[in-house]
């Protein structure tokens, strides 16, 4: 049999891949003398490759004695990297490199480019690069589109986007590269300027162009260009392929487009997963759990398993929505089916289960995962601040510290918030040691976090050094100082600090006047609060909400003006439904002894809430304050039979990094009769020294 007629049989089994027959066909080649042929044996090498046997292609290579055709050898190269093989890819082209008789060609560039690229070796690269300069390959536009396409793929935009500029001829797979290096370096906006600069010059946008365009609207959430793109290629006639419809889903949804995004998801023939999960993905961004529950069971009826980056947009759609229910059907579905629940499916699940108020779940996932990450501590922290569990957000980054894991800006951000809800200044002194040595005093939202620290721990001198050393004062850090001076007994120094921040750049919120008016509550400058209060409606179009109202009241109430207050208060809309803004008239009529008007108040908070035991506890007060006696016993035996009791104290101390926590009536600590030793020595030595000043 002849050289022809193996050729024709041969490239009948390749379309067939039929391997038994291309095995009998190489045999009857060897034995007929023809291995050296170079036709048959791309056609073996390519017959292997596609039966993946790459063994047995690399040893037809080698089988030819002194292969001097550089066809061959780029025919392999190109295999090689079309498979995947890059380093087999780079290694051929070693050999071929250092031959004494053939040297690449604009063939064999492309293919050792793009295994550069895959294996992230932009040195190898450069240096291809400068052979491609010294042989005059450079003027071929495939290959200069491969060396852009390699030095975008290991991360080197700066060097791929100057010989995009210096190239004199571009193909579209240049322009595609380039415009790729754009998004994946954040520039969005510069992708979209070369794209339209791209079709502008007569180039016709491919699926890779497409989906790259719509992908960097979807990042900047600009719906109105991704829908012009989406009209075009409309007009065009351009064939969605699932490349292109998954892209427009992806930023239909994240724009908050969710009808387009069904339309779009709905006419797809065939829907992929990164399809499914862009669909989920924005219903789960607008909190839809029903919907996402919907879509998450057609998937799996239509037989595409989940992932991952699915149930992390399911978890976080239960989370936004507080659907724990599903949500632990989703946790039980990663342990039933052995999806590797990864570090975004755990995370997602902690954000949940803190979310719905169940503790102990977050505690569990995050003990069963693997604690490298900071992310999952940071969660936990900030969902033990969320819940009020300060103790608990303070003992766990001390673990976290113990673990060795580095706090971020986020993490030292949520643990200040505890500090300053425990009033835990020693604990928050520590935590600006390790702010400075990591390097965070530049941080804005660190370094304002250490300021409200500081200012409700009542440390006014630091947080003043604090503030101004702040490289940009924002309304929130004013506000902040001037609530650290008015609540510590420096109302002065708050409203001239109030005078600054009018004069700056930075323009009082709804909460900068409220610290203002609590300052003048404070000090008793009752005129100047309600002239803070005027200011706030009428020069800054403020409308005030319970809260502002609940300060004014407290202003007039401290200052004994009730029924000022109560006038004020009854031409509030929804006053009576208002508990916050009742107790603090309340609160106000005890203190001035305005029993009349409390009874009224303390009727309308009974029947609000019958079961708060404080309204009760301040109405009996009052009355014994007045020696009404009989009306104080009637309260507490009503109480009684309730079965009200009034919520046990709670103080705390803090003795070098340890904060200590005392309940009344609590005897669990191991230390309680020491405690309680040290505490009646000290009442004794107070009544002696009372006695001694008498």
């Amino acid at each position: 049999m002849d050289y022809t007629k193996l050729l024709a049989l041969l490239r009948i089994s390749n379309n067939s891949r039929s391997l038994k027959q291309g095995k009998l066909i190489h045999q009857k080649v060897i034995t007929s003398g023809l291995q050296n042929n170079i036709a048959l044996c791309k056609d073996l090498i390519k017959l292997y490759f596609s039966c993946q046997l790459f063994e047995s292609a690399k040893l037809v290579f080698q089988s030819v004695q002194n292969p001097l055709d550089i066809s061959l050898w780029n025919g392999l190269m190109a295999a090689y990297t079309k498979n995947f093989l890059f380093t087999e890819a780079i290694e051929l082209f070693e050999k071929l490199f250092h031959h004494p008789y053939l040297h690449p060609d604009s063939y064999t560039y492309p293919s050792v480019l793009k295994a550069c690229g895959g294996l992230g070796k932009g040195d190898y690269g450069q240096m291809a690069h400068t052979h491609v300069i010294k042989s005059g390959n450079l003027v071929d536009v495939v290959v200069g589109s491969s060396i852009v396409g390699m030095y975008a793929k290991c991360d080197m935009f700066g060097s791929a986007m100057q010989l995009f500029d210096e190239m004199p001829e571009r193909d579209v797979a240049c322009w595609n590269s380039v415009i790729s290096c754009y998004y994946h370096s954040g520039q969005c906006e510069k992708a979209l300027e070369l794209f339209e600069e791209m079709k502008g010059l007569g180039f016709e946008p491919d699926s890779v162009t497409v989906t790259t365009a719509i992908a960097s609207c979807a990042r900047l959430l600009d719906l109105e260009r991704g829908k012009r793109i989406h009209n075009e290629l409309s007009k065009r006639g351009f064939v969605l392929d699932g490349f292109v419809s998954a892209a427009l889903v992806d930023m239909y949804g994240k724009c908050g487009c969710l009808e387009m995004a069904e339309e779009v998801f709905g006419i797809m023939p065939t829907k992929s997963l990164v399809a499914w999960n862009s669909i989920i993905a924005g219903y789960s961004l607008v909190g839809d759990s029903n919907s996402c529950i919907e879509l998450f069971l057609r998937m799996i009826e239509e037989g595409v398993k989940p992932t991952s980056t699915t149930l992390s947009s399911l978890l976080m759609a239960c989370s936004r929505s507080g659907n724990l229910q599903f949500g632990k059907f989703l946790h039980g579905y990663t342990i039933r089916n052995s999806v590797e629940a990864d570090i975004y499916v755990s995370n997602s699940l902690i954000e949940l289960y803190f979310k719905c108020g169940s503790v102990a779940s977050a505690e569990n996932v995050f003990n069963k995962m693997p604690k490298s990450n900071v992310v999952a501590w940071n969660l936990m922290i900030a969902g033990y601040v969320s819940s009020g569990s300060y103790f608990d957000a303070l003992s766990i980054f001390n673990d976290m510290e113990e673990a060795g894991v580095k706090p971020d800006a986020f993490t030292y951000t949520t643990i200040l918030t505890a500090c300053s809800r425990l009033a835990a200044l020693e604990q928050g002194k520590e935590i600006h040691k390790c702010i400075v040595e990591s390097k965070l005093e530049f941080n804005e939202t660190v370094m304002g976090a250490l300021l409200d620290m500081y200012a409700k721990c009542g440390a006014v001198h630091e947080a003043l050094h604090v503030f101004k050393e702040l490289p940009n004062k924002d309304h929130v850090s004013w506000t902040s100082m001037i609530t650290a001076y008015g609540t510590h007994g420096q109302p002065v120094d708050a409203l001239n600090l109030f005078k600054e921040m009018q004069q700056s750049n930075s323009k009082p919120d709804r909460v900068t006047f409220l610290a203002v008016m609590s300052a003048c509550s404070h000090a008793g400058l009752v005129d100047e609060g309600l002239n803070y209060f005027d200011l706030m409606v009428k020069d800054y179009d403020i409308k005030p909400t319970f809260e502002d109202y609940s300060c004014l009241i407290d202003l007039l109430g401290r200052a004994g003006r009730l029924h000022e207050a109560y006038g004020i208060a009854l031409r509030i809309p929804r006053f009576r439904d208002d508990v916050g803004l009742l107790s603090t008239l309340f609160s106000a009529c005890r203190l001035h002894g305005k029993t009349e008007l409390g009874e009224e108040i303390a009727r309308l908070l009974i029947e609000k809430d019958p079961d708060d035991p404080s309204t009760y506890i301040v109405l009996a007060n009052m009355y014994a304050s007045v020696k009404r006696w009989d009306e104080a016993r009637k309260v507490r035996l009503k109480m009684k039979e309730l079965g009200l009791k009034k919520n046990p104290g709670c103080s705390w101390i803090e003795v070098g990094k340890r904060i200590q926590p005392f309940f009344v009536e609590d005897n669990s600590h191991p230390e309680a009769e020491l405690v309680d030793d040290c505490l009646v020595s000290l009442s004794v030595h107070m009544a002696k020294d009372e006695l001694d000043a008498d």
